[in-house]
């Protein structure tokens, strides 16, 4: 029996932009269709699906915030998927971001550069968070950037120092998260990494 061999081309990619022509305005078209999607250099990048563990993580973590910062009055907190444009044609979604009121012109239908971005590792692509989305935070001039790991049960709080991210704090699982940006926030990791609520 002849095995049949895949199209090499198919009349639905026909409606697609190639790989590295994609826009800003074609990256919205899907991303509003509820795809957790990133464009980047003309090329949709679709970041691996959260598991449940990534998500209880990031529910506490955006609980606490979002009281911390609503209580001070200090602006507003928002989780994934929310695209935020990083420079044209660089549009990524962070698992957590916080923009301060001086910055709140920069939120529209969807976000400009925030104030603070958080990721949490995903399995298998720790690389794109410590180093290709670390960088491009930097670039992009945001403030302040952590970078939460299950794994390690650590977070890692940076601060933009002219171009470059320089270390303000490794939290280990028996401390508390500590941030140049809310001074007087504060969360167990314990309690963040808690595999049972």
């Amino acid at each position: 029996m002849a095995t049949r061999e895949p199209p090499t081309t198919h009349p639905l990619l026909d409606l697609f932009p190639a790989d590295g022509e994609w826009t800003e305005t074609e990256y919205y078209f899907v991303s509003e269709r509820g795809k957790l999607v990133e464009l980047s250099n003309g090329k949709l990048e679709f970041p691996p699906m959260p598991t449940e563990y990534h998500q209880l993580i990031a529910a506490r973590l955006f609980a606490v915030l979002f009281v911390f910062v609503t209580q001070h009055k200090l602006g507003q907190v928002r989780f994934a998927p929310l695209p935020v444009q990083l420079w044209q044609g660089k549009v990524r979604e962070p698992d957590i971001i916080f923009m301060s009121n001086a910055h709140a012109d920069r939120i529209q239908k969807y976000w400009g550069v925030p104030d603070l971005a958080i990721e949490i590792v995903s399995e298998n692509d720790e690389r794109r968070d410590r180093v290709i989305k670390k960088d491009e935070y930097a670039q992009a001039g945001i403030s302040e950037y952590w970078i939460v790991d299950p794994e390690t049960k650590t977070v890692e709080v940076y601060r933009l120092e002219g171009k470059t991210y320089q270390t303000y704090a490794v939290v280990g699982e028996k401390e508390k998260i500590t941030s140049p940006t809310f001074p007087d926030f504060e969360i167990s990791l314990a309690e963040l990494f808690a595999v049972n609520s």
